[in-house]
């Protein structure tokens, strides 16, 4: 996905498809692919008739009551009104990718309240009003075969938390939702790529959350 920018989704696809032999029998073997997010993307835009933003928009986020959610541009001209700049480091560019190709693999653009807003929405908690079927949460979180901690789009682990990290240049991200009943965000504008950021952002909620003896 971060290959030949200029191509359109189909044009990528294609010359995946040409270029990029199969290393492992499906099913067989984990490794995460953002590519395969953005076939998603494109197997909701056949099914649904419509563009994925706003399938989502609809489905989604309305359901939700987020209407600030959108695709991201690709370069500082082209930023959201409240969007902030993106900074880079060690030598890494912000502004050189299609992220609006992204789209379904990591273009939306989100304030870490309204990453949290989904997350409750979405938890298998009774607290705030859930989109999804109890038997689709527990679908959404069953590990594959491949990978005890990957499930459809969230990690997860043995104590039931569910969880989420994004990395790109200028920025580190991570979206919580705990078994206790908590879900949080923690956003940041830049990375280090010699560093793992998303486990300090990550080390640095949790610290914030046992600091509170009760939450109501």
């Amino acid at each position: 996905m971060f290959r030949h920018p200029q191509m359109s989704h189909a044009e990528l696809i294609s010359w995946t498809l040409d270029n990029v032999p199969l290393e492992n029998r499906p099913g067989t073997s984990y490794a995460y692919s953002n590519f395969g997010y953005c076939l998603l993307g494109r197997i909701i835009e056949t099914i649904s008739g419509r563009s994925y933003a706003d399938h989502v928009q609809q489905r989604v986020f309305d359901r939700c009551g987020l209407r600030g959610m959108l695709i991201a541009g690709n370069t500082a001209g082209e930023r959201a009104p409240r969007e902030v700049l993106y900074h880079g480091q060690d030598n890494e560019f912000p502004y050189g990718m299609n992220v609006r190709r992204m789209d379904a693999h990591g273009g939306w653009l989100a304030t870490a309240r309204e990453l949290t807003t989904f997350a409750t929405h979405v938890d298998g908690f009774t607290t705030t009003k859930n989109i999804l079927q109890r038997s689709t949460v527990d679908a959404m979180v069953a590990p594959s075969a491949a990978n005890a901690n990957y499930a459809k789009g969230w990690a997860v682990n043995g104590l039931n938390n569910w969880w989420h990290n994004g990395s790109l240049p200028g920025t580190a991200t991570i979206m919580v939702r705990t078994a206790r009943g908590l879900c949080w965000a923690a956003l940041a504008n830049t990375r280090r790529s010699n560093s793992d950021m998303n486990s300090d952002l990550d080390r640095m909620v949790w610290d914030m959350v046992r600091e509170v003896a009760e939450w109501r």
